[in-house]
């Protein structure tokens, strides 16, 4: 899916599989490797955490069976702009992969450049993932989307068990901004700005060509009035002879 020159901590966090048990803790609670280590390109358990604490590490939580990272992660590491994010637990959290639909959407409205998902305006992208993969097919590719990040250490909180349970609901973010807003990330505020416009530009032609394509249904109320009107005419016998 992806080209060659993704880096190889990208590629590894779009494939890795996470919340394994730990097989050399296996026997220990809580050996869910939720954590990935960027600079080896692992996932790991928190009870692995000793040799790579010098090392950037993100935590990866799990909302009904699909991964997840906050947005405040994501952004020192990427582009995140028209990526739509996602309120759970007064933290601003993307989606790592694409999900599965049961259906395919249909009708007006916005949608994922990629797989089509049902968006909010004005989200282009429903993952890390599905934006990952139309800028790897354009002519400038990731490079300017993605940023130099020497320092990512875990949440100062501390580890959990990185689990959104159901009745945690996840609502859309009502901005497309990239960051919270939280101090600290004016210098990744910036440079997502600086990418933001190019984002939209890139997607924009192939947007506007999706949607000239697509059919077009006939307002309810134009439907069921010719039904009505089908209704009201005289039935029609069959000659007789």
């Amino acid at each position: 899916m992806f080209s060659s020159y993704v880096p190889r901590w990208l590629q590894v966090l779009l494939t890795e599989k996470f919340f394994n048990a730990c097989i050399i803790h296996e026997d220990s609670r809580k050996n869910e490797k939720n954590i990935y280590c960027l600079d080896c390109c692992i996932s790991i358990c928190p009870r692995c955490l000793a040799p790579h604490s010098s090392h950037r590490l993100l935590q990866v939580r799990r909302y009904v069976y699909h991964d997840v990272i906050r947005l405040d992660d994501a952004t020192k590491l990427m582009d995140c702009a028209f990526v739509q994010s996602y309120i759970t637990n007064s933290a601003k959290v993307v989606f790592i992969n694409q999900r599965p639909q049961t259906r395919q959407f249909r009708g007006s409205g916005n949608f994922c450049t990629i797989c089509d998902r049902s968006l909010q305006d004005p989200y282009l992208f429903c993952s890390l993932s599905c934006k990952i993969d139309y800028l790897s097919r354009t002519e400038d590719g990731l490079s300017k989307f993605l940023f130099e990040c020497n320092y990512l250490p875990l949440p100062d909180s501390g580890l959990d068990d990185g689990l959104v349970t159901p009745d945690s609901i996840l609502e859309p973010s009502c901005s497309a901004k990239t960051s919270s807003g939280s101090g600290g990330y004016d210098e990744v505020w910036c440079r997502a700005l600086a990418c933001t416009a190019a984002t939209s530009e890139i997607v924009r032609k192939k947007r506007t060509s999706l949607t000239a394509c697509r059919p077009t249904c006939p307002p309810v109320s134009e439907v069921s009035g010719n039904l009505m009107n089908r209704r009201k005419k005289a039935p029609q016998r069959a000659p007789l002879y």
